[in-house]
């Protein structure tokens, strides 16, 4: 019999998925409800109803916008730590020396 300890049952638009994964069950909940919210604001955006592979479409390239800002945002953040360690380690090496 096939291990099911790792199976989770989710709904997402409408439709029920039992999802395979690792992680834990309520994270996955957590994550379908994500989904689940951002194809209906995506629905919701539209002026006439769309198929729902439309939709899912048009709400992955919302979710992938977001973690491109937040990638590109971590990045500056972290170039600009970078900036000002290499400043101190400036100040640090000059009063040393």
């Amino acid at each position: 019999m096939p291990d099911q300890s790792n199976l989770v049952k989710v709904s997402i638009f409408g439709q029920e998925y039992t999802v395979k994964a690792p992680a834990d069950p309520e994270y996955i909940q957590s994550i379908a409800a994500y989904v689940n919210s951002k194809m209906k604001e995506v629905q919701d955006d539209l002026p006439t109803a769309q198929s729902s592979t439309r939709i899912a479409i048009l709400a992955s390239m919302n979710v992938t916008d977001e973690l491109f800002s937040i990638r590109q945002t971590k990045d500056n953040e972290k170039s600009e730590v970078d900036a000002k360690i290499s400043s101190l380690i400036e100040l640090i090496d000059e009063s040393i020396i």
